[in-house]
């Protein structure tokens, strides 16, 4: 056999897989609900036909069993009632039974050439008769035709070198073979039609919610709106089946991705709207030391040190947007941290910052997993918020406590406070209480600081604190810290 044909190549092997290719094609472009229809259906009608085969060789088996049974009845009968006749005597037809049959007696001699009783038997005897007749043979059964008729025939061995054959109609048997057919194979088809109609019923149903999943993404992609959801039936909804639970998870993400695009579009828009002023203001003053030979020593001093403020006020604001579109901290750069020395040394380049405001600090000796830089920039705009809001002279007090189930850094400050309806919102990124709109800043410290606390797995929150001014709290889970050492 050559390469060629022991491969499957030629034009023979390239025809069959271009068919099963084009299947494939054809059962990949067919929609799901039709795929698992078909699957079904096809499960379903094998198992009825398998049902309705085994049913056919039962009830086959049955109705021959039952016309054998009667066969060694009649035989046993019929010899022992039987008369001390010659051998190759016929007991005429219906004579002996009550159905329609024949009876005979061979020997091993009977049917052959010269025997006289070959010319009156009617059933026909074969080799295999005449062994049972001559006992080298036991009983058996088989099929033959006499004058038109199937008949099924039982030979058996009789007393001395003879032989009994009985033989019955079996068109009945016959009949109800062929009419047991028919009929399964009626239930079969029917069986066939009602799985492949209920299994497409069944995928419709069952694949509803996808197909609602799946006009929702297409409607999302061609609309770019994250606001659509998939609306589920009252009695899909309470179902708690994986497809339900898919469609909830979808509308889940969706409500989390609007929340995401809208948080995006606010912070464009109010970053845009921060960068305004000090750009405007940078353009101003880039303009005025363009006509430098217009303006006096004096003039030019103030523009330079204006454009060089308004630069370091972009850069931070800048740098702040940088920090915030970080979500985790880098995993290489956590390491052991001893908060109560870091937080002594944010107090100290506070107070060098904010000569006007007393800091005083009670720190617990505490050690934590983080980033040191990050958790300082957390630390100083917690001060630098605190002081920016004391009147000159008011203290800010910063406390570090290491107890069950956390650790918590509280720090307050004696000003103003935070009103009821901004509390809410004090965290959210370029957010301004009506006391802070004619203060310096951006905007960004408190969600910086929120978001390096959430980082860190820790909860940073604000509230009122007793006889006036603000308390912001750093809660650190226990399980989150490093072995504290003693507390101070």
């Amino acid at each position: 056999m050559s390469a060629a044909r022991r491969s499957g190549e030629g034009p023979a092997g390239d025809r069959r897989s271009g068919e099963r290719r084009a299947g494939s094609r054809l059962a990949g472009r067919l929609p799901l609900r039709t795929r698992m229809a078909l699957i079904t259906s096809a499960a379903v009608a094998l198992v009825t036909v398998g049902v309705c085969v085994a049913a056919y060789v039962v009830i086959r088996y049955e109705l021959v069993r039952q016309l054998d049974l009667q066969l060694t009845q009649q035989a046993t009968l019929l010899a022992q009632e039987r008369r001390d006749e010659g051998t190759g005597t016929l007991y005429g037809e219906c004579r002996w039974l009550a159905a329609p049959a024949c009876a005979q007696v061979v020997t091993p001699r009977t049917g052959t050439p010269g025997h006289p009783a070959g010319k009156d038997l009617l059933i026909p005897v074969t080799d295999a008769t005449r062994q049972v007749a001559a006992g080298t043979r036991g009983a058996y059964y088989s099929v033959v035709t006499v004058r038109g008729h199937r008949m099924r025939t039982l030979t058996t061995p009789l007393r001395g070198p003879r032989a009994l054959q009985l033989a019955v109609r079996s068109d009945t048997v016959e009949q109800g073979e062929r009419q047991a057919a028919r009929l399964l194979a009626a239930i079969g088809a029917a069986g066939a039609l009602l799985a492949a109609g209920l299994g497409y019923i069944a995928s419709r149903r069952a694949l509803a919610p996808v197909t609602r999943l799946t006009a929702t993404a297409e409607r999302i992609a061609a609309t770019r709106d994250p606001a659509h959801r998939i609306e589920l039936p009252p009695e899909e909804g309470r179902r708690g089946d994986e497809i339900s639970r898919l469609a909830g998870s979808f509308n889940t993400m969706l409500g989390e991705l609007e929340e995401s695009v809208a948080a995006q579009r606010r912070l464009v828009a109010d970053a845009s709207h921060e960068l305004r002023t000090p750009l405007t203001a940078l353009r101003t003053n880039a303009e005025l030391l363009a006509r430098a030979d217009r303006l006096s020593p004096a003039q030019r001093d103030r523009a330079a040190s204006a454009l060089g403020g308004q630069l370091r006020e972009v850069t931070g604001l800048v740098n702040d947007l940088i920090e915030l579109a970080r979500d985790e901290e880098p995993l290489p750069l956590v390491e052991p941290v001893r908060l109560d020395l870091l937080a002594a040394r944010c107090v100290e380049e506070a107070r060098s910052h904010w000569a006007h405001t007393a800091f005083t600090a009670e720190l617990a000796e505490v050690t934590v997993d983080g980033v040191p830089a990050r958790l300082a920039r957390l630390l100083t705009n917690l001060l630098d918020n605190a002081a920016k809001f004391s009147p000159p002279g008011a203290e800010v007090e910063v406390r570090l406590t290491s107890g069950e189930p956390a650790i918590d850094l509280t720090v307050r400050d004696h000003g103003p406070g935070i009103a009821a309806e901004d509390l809410p919102y004090v965290f959210d990124r370029f957010y301004r209480s009506r006391q802070a709109r004619a203060l310096p800043g951006s905007g960004l410290g408190l969600a910086m600081a929120r978001q390096i606390a959430r980082a860190h797995g820790s909860a940073l929150s604000a509230e009122a604190a007793d006889g006036g001014g603000a308390l912001f709290r750093l809660r650190i889970p226990r399980h989150r810290s490093g072995a504290p050492g003693p507390e101070a």
